[in-house]
């Protein structure tokens, strides 16, 4: 009897002790792919056989020597709950409430991690969310410099009243169209990180094999460390010319003086938010923020209030060289100066700050509004917005923070890689904010993320993304766009098979990079995605540019996906948005009217036009083309002249 109990309790402890175990998305409540084969993996002893049963049917494999399983089970229909099954002599584990159906990859930056609580009209949404057949998988946000066998957290969560609010809004929107046009079980795995560049998406394989970005992938570190050596190099290059250059307390003391140089600073062009995502990746540390203000001779000779928005960190203010402040405000620091404390004309206003204390996280930067951000006397007021310049201290004690190194292939190691081959139906991707700065390079690495994607999964998965919304300034096409160049190569990457593009720049928001309208992003998705994949026929496509034909003084542009014609939406019913311009480059806002499917511009200074475009700036607030089903038309230009971002590359 004690043998035998003896026996148990080694049973119990063999299966206790995970020696075999299931990879962990496979877990309660998963969904897997319907009509596809079935992987399903895990690990045990080495070279241990496993049995594993699903709906009836079993699969063996025999673990590598490394532990490694895997079977495939042959494709099935929707249906469900089952029980997932394996079996080894090491142990036994098992997963229930199994369901087939559609699973979709959410992957991107921050409006992919935008959360149902945080997207419009949520309470009424809340209360219509009780579909058990739809779940979610959010991947823990990790980086690592090697991809990842296996992720190490994360559940699978049924969606109900109690459970939205923490899902994906663009995929839980996409997903209930899906669903209640189905009716079978959806998944998402949900893979997203707010602030991200595409190239950290990308595997170091595929990055190598691009000759503009493989010096990226040569230079990645092999430990944390050494990231941290690489950017204290990098940071010395560029703020003090030499990456050898070790500055000293006294060189960051002239930062302080009346004589300060502010040449080699970083322009902020947002005061605003954390340093983090405005020229100091990852830096963790002290800094100093500066400008010149021109104030008048009579405002120089009264007394004025200095106000410097929400800043709750250790702060020092210094104007032209003399401390006029110090030590930890809440909330809006102001700081009253006696009359003649300004000088007439140029002053240099400098502030050393350290890092916030609310939130902790945050870093170095100023939090508030930009209206609390000037000088004032009774007489006068000015704005201190615009021309503040940045600078990390070095001398002083400082570090880097992995989370936010941005290198390449972080993220694919460990968001992406652990999902492979885990069966999907296809991916739906958000992201370009980041990379808007270097738009002409996302031309080869949007299509390279994509075919590194399918590669992994050896197969040609449907990719479906959204355009780049609205935000910044409606500018003409003769300052330039960096964002209108993004949505140009989003545009272009439609030439891969297979992908389908939803266009989002009438539900934007000029001022706030998160436009809390994701229902209409999910839709345009969601038609996508019915029309391609579910075979069910719909209009699924913003008009895009078919030709133009240049015709003695006007343009006339042809359009794609609107067979029954275009449309404004404008209460005055002109149409907005078009720019002509001729040999000279300059362009001018036009005159265009709708005709059918085509679209005929003139400007009357141009009379032999050469280019047209449409839409072409970060917020083309004022575009109002529509297609009769309402999708808003693409933006667009007819020609290649040379664009803002066209030699900006990726450095890390």
């Amino acid at each position: 009897m004690k043998k035998l109990l003896l026996c148990l309790l080694g049973l119990v402890s063999l299966s206790v002790s995970g020696q075999v175990r299931l990879a962990r998305l496979f877990a309660d409540h998963v969904v897997l792919q319907r009509q596809k084969p079935i992987p399903v993996w895990g690990w045990a002893q080495p070279k241990e056989k496993v049995t594993v049963v699903l709906a009836g049917r079993t699969q063996t494999a025999k673990a590598d020597a490394q532990g490694k399983w895997m079977v495939r089970f042959p494709a099935m229909e929707a249906g469900g709950p089952y029980e997932l099954r394996v079996f080894a002599k090491s142990g036994n584990t098992s997963i229930s409430d199994v369901l087939l159906g559609e699973v979709w990859l959410c992957s991107g930056q921050s409006n992919m991690e935008w959360a149902v609580d945080r997207a419009q009209q949520f309470e009424t949404e809340r209360k219509d969310a009780n579909y058990p057949q739809i779940r979610q998988f959010r991947v823990a946000n990790e980086l690592d410099l090697r991809p990842h066998p296996d992720l190490e957290t994360g559940e699978w969560q049924v969606c109900s009243p109690q459970t939205v609010g923490g899902f994906t809004a663009v995929g839980f929107f996409f997903a209930r169209e899906v669903y209640q046009k189905l009716n079978v079980p959806i998944g998402l795995l949900h893979s997203s990180w707010g602030g991200s560049d595409i190239e950290g998406w990308i595997s170091k394989e595929a990055l190598l094999s691009d000759p503009e970005l493989r010096e990226n992938a040569q230079r990645l570190p092999a430990t944390w460390a050494e990231a941290d050596s690489m950017s204290e190099r990098n940071f010395r290059q560029k703020f003090y010319g030499r990456a050898t250059y070790v500055p000293t307390a006294a060189d960051e003391q002239k930062f302080l003086s009346s004589d300060v140089d502010f040449s080699k600073w970083v322009p902020l062009y947002d005061p605003i938010g954390q340093w983090y995502y405005r020229g100091l990746f990852a830096f963790k540390g002290n800094g100093y923020m500066g400008r010149i203000v021109q104030i008048p001779a009579a405002m120089a000779s009264q007394p004025t209030t200095l106000v410097l928005a929400d800043n709750d960190s250790p702060t020092d203010v210094y104007l032209n060289g003399k401390k006029i402040a110090e030590g930890v405000v809440k909330g809006i620091r102001e700081i009253k100066l006696p009359a003649h404390t300004w000088k007439s004309g140029a002053n240099q206003l400098v502030m050393k700050l350290q890092k916030r204390t609310n939130p902790e996280w945050f870093g170095l930067g100023l939090l508030g509004s930009l209206q609390h951000l000037y000088v004032a006397s009774e007489t006068d007021k000015i704005s201190l917005v615009t021309d503040w310049k940045i600078m990390p201290s070095l001398a002083e004690p400082h570090g880097f923070v992995p989370m936010l190194n941005r290198l390449p292939t972080t993220l694919y190691n460990t968001k992406l890689a652990p999902l492979i081959p885990f069966g999907i139906r296809g991916v739906l991707w958000y992201q370009g904010e980041n990379n808007a700065d270097r738009a002409y390079q996302y031309r080869r690495s949007f299509p390279l993320l994509i075919n590194d994607w399918r590669q992994g999964w050896s197969e040609t998965l449907p990719f479906y993304f959204v355009q780049l919304s609205s935000f910044g300034t409606d500018q003409s096409s003769n300052q330039g766009s960096a964002w209108a160049e993004l949505r140009e190569a989003q545009t272009m990457t439609l030439q891969l098979p297979k992908t389908g593009m939803a266009v989002t720049t009438d539900i934007g928001n000029a001022t706030d990079i998160h436009p809390t309208n994701k229902q209409d992003v999910g839709h345009r998705l969601a038609i996508q995605a019915l029309h391609f994949e579910y075979g069910q026929p719909m209009a699924y496509s913003s008009p895009l540019l078919d030709t133009v034909h240049f015709q003695g003084s006007k343009a006339v542009l042809r359009f794609k996906f609107a067979e029954h014609g275009l449309i404004v939406k404008d209460k005055y019913g002109y149409v907005k948005g078009f720019e002509i311009a001729g040999a000279d480059r300059v362009f001018h806002y036009a005159q265009a009217q709708i005709k059918g499917n085509t679209i005929e511009v003139s400007h009357p200074s141009v009379l032999q036009p050469q280019a047209v475009r449409y839409a072409w700036s970060d917020a083309p607030i004022e575009a109002n083309v529509f297609n009769t089903e309402g999708l808003p038309l693409n933006s667009f230009r007819t020609d290649q002249w040379p664009g803002v971002t066209e030699k900006r590359k990726y450095e890390r």
